[in-house]
Order: structure tokens, then sequence, then C-alpha cells
């Protein structure tokens, strides 16, 4: 009888957790392309705050030590850690030594399912290493270096305080935007005290709104010949400070994508700029990062929406070397067919120019192929082409879709509140995590086409192989040495604009097994003249293998060998051949 109490008690008073971690997983079948039975359990129907992404980062280290690891490369302006997740299979090369492709997200805080995206990317390359070659191939032969999110305080200011859709999308540094010596201090506010920043209606005579007739919940616009019923505003709050003004005084404002060191120009010409390039820990320490690693030759930012693939120049008197171009074209229209909806576009030419952005940095000062995705097309709702004026969906789209597939989820009906400067208004429209964000059905879907158009980025990346190492006795101890590098890849080991502005050092051939006379590259496969190196010719200075193409070296080197030799691209990695 006690042992039967006993028993009773431990099954009442145990945390029901701990029958549920030592349950069998369910039984079923895998889906295709998904990985199987993964370490790491990930909900990708959901957004997480900082805590989260830290833990998921954390479990992706721990679970799989010898493929990734994961740094604090700095902090926010509020402590929060920066995240660096390094993935690479170690046992074939330092991460430094391969071709790198670097991804980063939410650099605009609210654009808040650029960092599930990234996590997705950093998760499904590990979770199916194992299984699928050619995701083993990408972690062999290169390095990600994924920063899962650049804007922390404001991400985690979004989840847990009231918000809207657009805001907050500068970080929390204090600005003073409306000139009156104070600091964020007339903010918008939660007046109903549901988490959500909404519209506000006034009913008035002479307004210039009135309510939908296909949905009580939608205002629109009048007519230029009619009068409406409703004045709107766009965001709900009230006077803080007096001055007249409703919420002109929020979070920041500076835009963080407009603070780094490249055709940088100050506030009154390209806004948000902040005070000078770097100023802001977050840029400055995401900048030190990138700099670092000059092996990155791949770029991706993740931003939201309006399904773009954004390609440079930001502005109109920035430069894409040719050859460059045709390497974004390659790969911007590949990203259209692998993101429906999406349109591939320039973004000062297609949609507006940008002073100071990261992308334009990493292109001018890197060496870096950097493309900016802007997640989520209203395409999605109906899997109709949208307007290409319109980022979002009409109004009268996104209250239909709602209504159709969330079932109403995603309004606030609208509600009466006593204001403290108006009245009586009433507070309505749309949720935070709407017209911005996929809903939780199509959040996956988002998350893992953009992740496969940075996999075929990263399989362009240089791949360079040593196809011959010849030799060719010429009498008195000396020798020909002739060898052929191959670049298998579309992406050369240097971008013509880093050619072109001595960006990066040339890659390295070095020779082996005797001492180097003179050398050179071919002029052509065919002709066995070449353009001498006169100075130090053991190691030949290449100034970039082109994708999908080879260069060929040759030495006359004194010696028998045996020869090798030793091909060093700080873009396109290493490696090494002999003469058979």
């Amino acid at each position: 009888m006690i042992n039967r109490i006993i028993c009773y008690l431990i099954f009442v008073f145990t945390p029901l957790s701990v029958f549920a971690q030592s349950a069998p997983p369910l039984s079923g079948l895998k889906a295709l392309g998904a990985p199987n039975n993964p370490k790491v359990e990930v909900a990708w129907n959901r957004y997480y705050d900082w805590k989260g992404v830290t833990e998921i980062v954390q479990r992706m280290a721990a679970a799989y030590p010898n493929l990734c690891t994961v740094e604090s490369i700095g902090k926010s302006f509020e402590g929060r850690d920066l995240w660096a997740i390094t993935i690479t299979n170690r046992e074939t090369g330092k991460d430094t030594e391969k071709p790198a492709m670097y991804v980063d997200a939410a650099i605009h805080a609210n654009e808040i399912q650029a960092v599930e995206v990234s996590l997705y990317t950093a998760w499904y390359l590990l979770e199916t290493y194992t299984t699928n070659s050619f995701v083993k191939e990408l972690v062999d032969t290169r390095t990600f270096y994924i920063i899962p999110g650049e804007s922390p305080d404001s991400r985690d200011k979004f989840m847990h305080s009231a918000a809207n859709p657009h805001a907050p999308r500068s970080g929390q540094v204090p600005r003073d935007d409306d000139g009156d010596g104070l600091m964020n201090e007339d903010a918008a506010d939660d007046l109903n005290g549901d988490g959500q920043i909404t519209q506000m209606r006034i009913k008035t005579d002479g307004g210039r709104w009135k309510i939908s007739p296909d949905d009580s919940r939608l205002m629109i616009r009048c007519k230029q010949d009619e009068v409406g019923d409703y004045e709107v505003f766009q965001s709900e709050g009230f006077d803080n400070d007096g001055d007249g003004l409703i919420n002109e005084d929020g979070d920041g404002y500076y835009d963080p994508n407009r603070n780094w060191a490249w055709n940088w120009q100050p506030h009154y010409k390209q806004f948000g700029a902040d005070y000078y390039p770097f100023c802001l820990p977050e840029t400055r320490a995401i900048s030190q990062f990138i700099a670092a690693h000059p092996n990155i030759i791949g770029g991706q930012s993740f931003h939201n929406a309006g399904g773009m693939i954004l390609r440079g120049p930001g502005a109109k008197e920035d430069v894409i070397e040719s050859n460059d171009g045709e390497l974004f074209d390659l790969l911007g229209k590949k990203g259209e067919e692998l993101l429906p909806g999406y349109r591939f576009m320039i973004t000062w030419k297609d949609l507006y120019s940008v002073f100071g952005g990261e992308n334009d940095w990493m292109y001018a000062t890197q060496g870096i192929l950097p493309f900016t995705n802007e997640l989520w097309t209203p395409f999605n709702m109906f899997r109709q082409k949208p307007d290409k004026d319109n980022l979002f969906g009409d109004d009268e789209q996104q209250y239909l879709f709602d209504k159709t597939l969330l079932f109403g989820d995603a309004i606030v009906p609208w509600q009466e509140v006593d204001h403290p400067q108006l009245g009586k208004v009433e507070v309505g429209g749309v949720k935070k995590t709407f017209t911005r964000m996929p809903p939780s059905f199509l959040l996956e879907e988002e998350c893992h086409r953009n992740m496969a158009f940075v996999f075929w980025h990263a399989y362009n990346l240089p791949k360079l192989k040593v196809l011959d190492v010849k030799t060719k006795p010429l009498g008195s101890d000396l020798t020909e040495v002739t060898a052929t590098i191959l670049n298998e890849r579309s992406i050369p080991t240097r971008l013509a604009v880093d050619v072109k502005n001595n960006i990066t050092r040339p890659d390295w051939v070095t020779l082996k097994g005797g001492t180097a006379i003179t050398g050179g590259i071919r002029n052509s496969r065919y002709d066995k003249t070449f353009t001498e190196q006169k100075s130090r010719p053991q190691r030949l200075e290449v100034p970039s293998v082109q994708g999908s193409s080879t260069v060929i070296v040759t030495w006359i080197a004194k010696g028998t060998g045996p020869f090798s030799i030793d091909v060093d691209s700080q873009k396109g990695g290493k490696v090494s051949g002999a003469a058979r």
C-alpha cells in the first residue's frame, strides 16, 4: 500500500515535461526536403525574441560541434550579444581558407522574418549534412558566416511592446527627432491595451475616409467628388510632449542601413544616415567581422517586404563592373525561378536611391557579390501577380486574405476608447505581424525558398582544382613546369571590382621542388608564350581565375623535381597539385 501511495505521489508531482522528454518520437513519414529526426527541434511557424534566437544558435552549436561554432562579435546598444554562426566541415579545412558565403538579417528591426530565414538556413545546413549530398558538398567546400540578427534591441521591443508593422525599425539609441531637446518622448501609444499599435479614426462631417462597402472593418479614401464620414490617423497615440503633434518622436530614428562607409551622405541628403559612418555599435561590429574575413565573396542580406531580389548599385553615380553585373544577372534570374512572385531589381533604378548602404559597402570595399532579398510578396496571398507599385498588396486584398484564410486573426476590430486630447475615438486595424510578415502556414515556405537562393549562390562560389602539373626536362639541370588551374564554378576568385581596385591580394601560385628562374601566366592554352613576372617568380601572382575557366602558369626552374604547386586564393580557397 505504501509503495502505491509513493508511486501515486511521484506521478502527481512530476512535471509533465519529464514524461514528454522520455516519450518516444511520434511515428510517421518524413516529407520530402525535411531533415530526418533533427537533433535541434525548432518550430518554423513562429517568430523568436532574442532570448529564443540565442537558445537556438547555442543548441545548434552544441549539437554539431564539428560543423558549427557560435561567437559574440560585439554588443548592441542595450548590451545584447550580436551572434555570428560559422558553419563548415573543419576536417576539410579551416573556415578562413575556404570560399565563404555571408548571410545577415533584419538590419531593420521590424523586418522580423529575416531572422527566421537566416536561422533556418543555418539549421538546414546542419540537419541535412549527413543525408543530402548537395548540402554536404557545400559544407565541405565552403564556409557559411551567418549573423542571424543585426538589431536585437528593437526586435525585442517589437515583440514585447505595442508596435505596428513598420516600427520600431530603427535601433534603440536615443535620438531627438523633433528638435525639442528631448529623446524619444512622443512615440505611438497603445490606447486600448491590446499590445498592438493600430489606426485611430474619428467620426466627423466632411472627413476624407469612409467605411468600405465590402468589409466593414476597412477604411477607404473617398474619391475627389465624395464627402466622407471619418478622419483616420495611421497610428494610435496622443501628444505626449504637448507640442501639438502626435507620435512625432518615437524610437530612434536613424537607419542602420544608411550608416555604412561607402557613398555615405549626411542626414539632409540621406534620411537616417546618422552622425557618421559606423557610429552605431551594431554596424561597427558587423563591418569589422566582415572585414576580418577576406574569404567572404558571396553576400546575402534579408529584409522585408515586397518580394524583391535587389542588387546594387544603390545610387546612380555608383558603378557595377560589367563582368560583375553579368554575375548578378545570372544569380538574380535564378532567384526569380526559386521565389515565385519575386522580382530581380536594381536598387537605385527600380526602387529608390540608397546612400551608405551595407551591400554597396560590401561590394565596393570588400569585393563581395551581395544581394538583398525583400521577404514576403502579396503574390503569396492568392498566387496572383501583385501591383508593381504596391509592396504589401492593396488594403482590399489584405482584408480579404485575412477574412478567408486567417479567419479574422490579423485584424483588430474597431473599438471606442477615451483619448486624452481628442475625446472619443475608435482604434482598430492590422496587427503588427500582418502586411510585412507571412502568416504561419507560409513562413516555412518563405524560409526554405530564400535559403535555396543562398545555397545556389554558395554553390557558384569559386571552386579551384589543379588539373595537371606537367614537366619537361630542358637540360643543364633546368625543367619547364606547367600547371593548369580550373575554376569549376561561375564566380571568379576575385570580382572585377576587386581586381580593378586592389581590394584583396592576387591569387598566389607557388612552385615547390625547384628554384624558379622565370615564370608567368600563359597567354592562351595553345600559345606557349607567357606574360613574365619579372620579380620573385617562385610565387606567381594571378589576378583572378575567372568563372568556368582555366589559368595556365609556367616556370623554367632549376632542379629536376619532384615538382608540385600550391594555389592560395583569399576568396577562392587553397588547392595543391603534383607532377605525375
